[in-house]
C-alpha cells in the first residue's frame, strides 16, 4: 500500500497580529501651556472647575483668541461657514477638551472633526439623508411628562436639563438641546424644572413596571449637586427602582466638575444610599478617541469608584474620520480599561439627525467592526456596536431582520411595545427602517435615492 509522504510546512517568518497588546498610547496630560491662550495658566488653575468653565470656548472669535497660529486660515473660514450654514450646534468646548486635540494638524484631528465641524468636512451631494429629522429617535413622541421618555418596558430616560459643558456636533439631541443656531430653532421645555422633576417622579411611583432609570438631558455636569441629588435620592425611595445610571459627557470633557469637594459630598451620599437601598448606581459617559482620556479623568473615575459606584461605563458613536477602524475602537477601549478604569459598553451608530452624512457609517461596515475588535478583551469589557432604530431601539447590528444593501435600507424588528404603541396590534410583526449614508451605496443604489428625492 502506497502512502502519501507528509510534507514539512515551508519555513515562514513570524506572522503579526492585526493588533498588538500592550498599545503604547501615553497616558499623560497634555502640557496646555503650548496652547497661546493657556500658556500662562497655573496647574491650579487648570484643575479648577469654575476656571474651565469660565474659559471654555463659546464662539470661532475665542477659538482664534485661545489657539492663535495653531488655528489654520483655511480651517476657521470653514468652520465659520458651517456654523451659517450646516452645524446643528453651536460651538463649546472645555479648555480640558481642546487640550486633548492634535494642535500640529487640526484639519486631521479626530477630535476636532466631531467638536469643531468644518463646511469642508461635510460631503457635497449628500450632506443631509432625505430620511433625517430632528428628533431622529422620537423621543419626544414617547414623553410620558415632559423631559421622561418611557420607550422601552422596564426603562425610562429622564431629560433633566437642555445644556452641557460642551456640544458635539452629532449630537442626537440637538432638537433640544444647546442654543439655536441658523439651521435649528431649538425646542424649549414648557415646564419649569421643579415642576418637571415632581411630575417624573410622580409618574415612576405610579409606575411599578419601571427598574432603570437614566438621568441625563443635556448633561448632568450642569446640573447644580443641590438639584441632582434630592432628585436621585427621590429616585432611590421608589421601591421599583433597582438601577440609575448618571449620564456624562462631561466627565471626559471636563472632569474637574467632578473633583469638586461638593460634588464629590453629593455622589458620596447617594453612593452610600444606593448600597443601603440596594440600588445599582452608576455613571455613563461619553469617549469617542483614546487621545481623551488623561490623567484627570482617571482620577475623577477612581473617586466615584472608590465611593461605590458600580461602574463607570463608556457610551461612544462610531464617527468617519474619528475612530471607524478596529485599530482605534481597540486603542480607545485598551486606554478606557487599562488607565480610565471605564468599561467599554456601547459603540452607537451615529443617528439620522439633518446634516450627519458624513459622520455616519453603514450597517455593514457597522457589522465588519464589530467582527474586527472580537477576541481583544474579555467579554465583559467588549463593547457592543449597536444600531438605534427609529421606534424600536438599541439592536445589536448582526440582528438585522434584512438588509438591502444596494439601497441601504435595513429592517429590524422588536418584542416590546413602547408608550405610543399600547393599541398597535401590528408593533411586534412590523419591520421598521433603519437607512444607511448614501455616498456610501453603489451607483445603482445612489440613482435609486436620487430618483425618490425627484418623485418627492
Amino acid at each position: 500500500m502506497q502512502t502519501t509522504p507528509i510534507r514539512a510546512k515551508p519555513e515562514a517568518g513570524p506572522a503579526e497580529q492585526p493588533f498588538t497588546y500592550p498599545h503604547r498610547r501615553e497616558f499623560i496630560e497634555p502640557d496646555w501651556r503650548r496652547i497661546p491662550g493657556f500658556k500662562d495658566v497655573s496647574a491650579a488653575d487648570w484643575e479648577n472647575s469654575v476656571w474651565q468653565r469660565k474659559h471654555t470656548v463659546k464662539n470661532l472669535k475665542e477659538l482664534k483668541a485661545t489657539l492663535g497660529a495653531l488655528l489654520p486660515d483655511d480651517l476657521a473660514e470653514s468652520m465659520e461657514r458651517d456654523q451659517r450654514e450646516r452645524a446643528t450646534m453651536s460651538l463649546l468646548v472645555p479648555p480640558q477638551m481642546l487640550n486633548t486635540m492634535n494642535l500640529e494638524d487640526l484639519w486631521c484631528d479626530p477630535v476636532r472633526r466631531y467638536m469643531l465641524p468644518a463646511y469642508a468636512d461635510r460631503l457635497t451631494e449628500w450632506t443631509n439623508h432625505p430620511k433625517a429629522s430632528r428628533d431622529s429617535l422620537h423621543e419626544q413622541d414617547m414623553w410620558v411628562v415632559e423631559g421622561l421618555t418611557h420607550r422601552y418596558p422596564t426603562k425610562v430616560l429622564a431629560e433633566m436639563l437642555p445644556t452641557c459643558p460642551q456640544y458635539c456636533g452629532h449630537c442626537t439631541r440637538m432638537d433640544l438641546v444647546g442654543n439655536d443656531v441658523p439651521q435649528v430653532s431649538k425646542h424649549k421645555f414648557g415646564i419649569g424644572p421643579k415642576d418637571r422633576y415632581a411630575q417624573m417622579l410622580d409618574y415612576l411611583r405610579r409606575t411599578p413596571t419601571v427598574r432603570d432609570v437614566v438621568v441625563s438631558g443635556g448633561d448632568i455636569a450642569n446640573l447644580p449637586i443641590q438639584q441632582l441629588e434630592p432628585f436621585v435620592s427621590s429616585l432611590m425611595d421608589i421601591p421599583n427602582i433597582r438601577d440609575i445610571r448618571l449620564a456624562s459627557k462631561g466627565l471626559m470633557a471636563i472632569p474637574q466638575h467632578f473633583l469638586q469637594d461638593s460634588v464629590l459630598q453629593g455622589l458620596d451620599r447617594l453612593a452610600k444610599k444606593a448600597v443601603e437601598r440596594g440600588v445599582d448606581l452608576a455613571l455613563h459617559t461619553h469617549v469617542n478617541h483614546a487621545q481623551q482620556l488623561t490623567p484627570l479623568v482617571g482620577k475623577a473615575v477612581r473617586k466615584l469608584l472608590d465611593m461605590g459606584f458600580r461602574d463607570v461605563r463608556n457610551q461612544g458613536v462610531l464617527l468617519r474620520g474619528v475612530n471607524d477602524s478596529p485599530q482605534a475602537l481597540l486603542d480607545l477601549c485598551f486606554t478606557l480599561l487599562d488607565h480610565a478604569k471605564i468599561l467599554p459598553y456601547y459603540f452607537y451608530m451615529c443617528d439620522m439627525i439633518p446634516n450627519s452624512e458624513h459622520w455616519r457609517l453603514s450597517v455593514a461596515q457597522a457589522q465588519q467592526l464589530q467582527h474586527d475588535i472580537m477576541g481583544y478583551m474579555p467579554g465583559f469589557a467588549t463593547p457592543r456596536i449597536v444600531c438605534d432604530v427609529p421606534f424600536v431601539g438599541k439592536r445589536w447590528v448582526h440582528q438585522v431582520a434584512e438588509y438591502d444593501r444596494e439601497r441601504g435600507i435595513s429592517y429590524w424588528t422588536k418584542n416590546y411595545r413602547t408608550g405610543i404603541e399600547m393599541n398597535d396590534a401590528d408593533a411586534l410583526s412590523r419591520k421598521y427602517e433603519y437607512f444607511d449614508p448614501i455616498d456610501q451605496l453603489s451607483e445603482a443604489g445612489q440613482a435609486w435615492w436620487r430618483e425618490q428625492q425627484k418623485a418627492a
